[in-house]
């Protein structure tokens, strides 16, 4: 009876790390996802230092560009300008970046995935 309870127990034994490793999760794969396009931060000031600035340069609005939203892929056939560097000096978030002026508003775009950071309306309300 003792034989038959030791080799019991000798199978229990055996038989639980397989258990254990059979019971443990496995995790999921984490889906690739395209990390979200960088926003801007920008204060009212600083918006409206960028607004009056860009207005100052007296550029005429791109023909192709389109309305903007942030998030929004820049079709390559509009034409995107640098930040001036005085701007770039007072609002140092938007230094590496890029703009187009459409008819009625600033799209400041990452240059790293040529997306909309942050739009700009030009008539304030």
């Amino acid at each position: 009876m003792i034989k038959i309870l030791v080799r019991a127990a000798a199978l229990a034994m055996a038989s639980l790390p397989a258990a254990a490793n059979a019971q443990t999760p496995v995790p999921a794969p984490v889906p690739q996802q395209q990390a979200p396009t960088s926003r801007l931060n920008l204060s009212m000031e600083q918006r409206h230092t960028i607004r009056e600035q860009i207005k100052d340069l007296k550029i005429e609005p791109s023909k192709t560009a389109t309305h903007f939203s942030r998030g929004d892929a820049v079709p390559p056939n509009v034409a995107l300008r640098p930040i001036p560097v005085e701007l770039g000096q007072k609002v140092p978030q938007i230094r590496t970046h890029s703009f187009v002026l459409a008819d009625d508003q600033i799209a400041i775009v990452d240059p790293k995935d040529n997306k909309v950071a942050d739009v700009i309306e030009l008539k304030q309300d």
